[in-house]
């Protein structure tokens, strides 16, 4: 009768375990790691935290080349992130006339094939070269990964053509 109630409280205690594990995991930085049938902009787009990304790919006219083939890696700005920077900076950069500028940076997020996460961790102290040909600097610091000073808080999420981390402030190449 022990054994039954031991194994009765353990299977209890596992479904409940198992049920509430989703909520816990909308908090984390913890990987996706399911296979997504959109490309990285149409991730983008449905998320909803990157309405300023889309935005600015637009008007970059990258929108084309990040629904290509790829495969991709973006290191993508939350619409937070861009709130970041300084005042009037985005208007500024999304205008017309910007739209170089705009453009060097939005490359600035992106790179050639899958990075995953793992291979991230692998690069610490290393340099990542990035579409504009630029490079930006891998981090590792007291656990976190880091894209020179942007933060990744999200790891792994796959599109169909690439790998999309999230990141904490826009990437601003050096000049």
């Amino acid at each position: 009768m022990k054994n039954f109630t031991k194994i009765f409280v353990s299977t209890i205690l596992l479904a409940f375990l198992i049920s509430i594990l989703p909520a816990f995991s909308m908090y984390s930085n913890a990987s996706t790691q399911v296979k997504e049938d959109k490309n990285i902009v149409e991730t983008a787009k449905r998320d909803g935290r990157f309405n300023t990304l889309v935005e600015a790919l637009n008007k970059a006219n990258l929108v084309n080349t990040l629904e290509g083939k790829g495969p991709f890696t973006v290191f993508a700005p939350t619409d937070d992130a861009f709130k970041k920077l300084p005042a009037g900076t985005l208007e500024n950069l999304l205008k017309p006339e910007n739209k170089d500028t705009l453009n060097d940076i939005l490359l600035y997020h992106v790179t050639k094939g899958n990075l995953s996460s793992a291979k991230i961790l692998k690069s610490d102290g290393k340099k990542l070269t990035l579409l504009n040909g630029k490079s930006a600097n891998i981090i590792l610091k007291n656990g976190d990964i880091f894209i020179n000073d942007a933060k990744i808080i999200i790891t792994d999420i796959q599109t169909s053509n690439g790998i999309i981390h999230v990141i904490d402030a826009v990437l601003i190449p050096e000049k």
